[in-house]
């Protein structure tokens, strides 16, 4: 029975993260908002004394497949649309994504937690968050699991994705932890009994759960963790610092950018929806 129920949940998974992963990529092209100024006529003017970008585009990395970085993707691509700079965001899984950045074969990441600034001395942190995410436990609804601090995760076998820094530093220097490449793995590798706890951030988790039909699946009532999340630009782009933090503080001011993220989360969810709807014949995985 666990044999059928890992090769039913392979096949569902794989189809689910191909679908999403490539809606994700019309979603985030199409989901910038004109403005009442031109790209020529940036929101920022120039008397504000901000020091000028060096390039009209810019290219950045981003993780693949976390619900946290697909809002980054829509919310960061309208911010520099508002200062007349097209960029481009390439998905990559975490730890490529961190090198890239670092090393300057891209131009920096699009949204990381603030430790992920001390380790990687060659980015710089744009000083203002733009969003955030919630290092959430989720187990099988009838493991009688209860973890209501990091502490408690010492006594179980976990799963993380590779190269995610809220989930390394919570579970730095504990043993018994595998990492995996998606959310939807994670879930698998729940479901074969080879771990007992997934920790993901919540909104990612819940999606997943609802794109791939599992309801024996629950999460913890608190997140562990709630932490703001923050640009990072290349050091040899240290121009852009400052007029991007500018626009981010001008758009937290006037309710714009709070508008934007509750946009960019109603078009994901609603994309989940479509990709969970495509599935013809949904399969149905429990575990006895």
């Amino acid at each position: 029975m666990r044999l059928l129920l890992c090769i039913c949940f392979l096949l569902l998974g794989g189809y689910n993260n191909t679908s999403f992963a490539s809606s994700i990529e019309h979603v985030t092209q199409s989901s910038t908002q004109p403005q009442t100024v031109s790209a020529t006529q940036p929101v920022i003017k120039a008397e504000d004394n901000l020091p000028e970008p060096l390039a009209t585009h810019y290219n950045f990395a981003s993780i693949e497949l976390l619900i946290e970085q697909e809002v980054g993707r829509i919310v960061l691509t309208q911010v520099y649309k508002n200062i007349g700079i097209d960029i481009t965001i390439s998905p990559l899984p975490g730890k490529r994504a961190q090198y890239v950045a670092n090393s300057g074969l891209k131009d920096g990441e699009i949204m990381r937690i603030w430790t992920y600034g001390d380790e990687n001395v060659n980015t710089i942190r744009v000083p203002s968050s733009y969003y955030y995410l919630e290092t959430m436990p989720f187990v099988l609804k009838n493991s009688d699991i209860s973890i209501l601090k990091k502490q408690d995760l010492a006594k179980y076998r976990l799963t993380k994705i590779r190269g995610v820094k809220h989930t390394n530093n919570i579970t730095q220097g504990l043993k018994n932890i595998y990492e995996m490449s998606s959310t939807e793995d994670m879930f698998k590798l729940l479901l074969s009994g080879k771990v007992d706890v997934v920790l993901t951030n919540t909104s990612d988790g819940n999606l997943a759960l609802e794109r791939l039909g599992l309801s024996n699946i629950v999460s913890m009532e608190k997140p562990l963790t709630r932490l703001p999340l923050y640009h990072y630009i290349h050091k040899k782009n240290k121009n852009l610092v400052q007029l991007v933090d500018q626009e981010i503080l001008r758009m937290k001011g006037n309710g714009e950018l709070a508008s934007l993220i509750q946009q960019a989360e109603k078009s994901i969810v609603q994309l989940n929806h479509q990709v969970n709807n495509q599935v013809n014949n949904p399969i149905s995985l429990s575990v006895e």
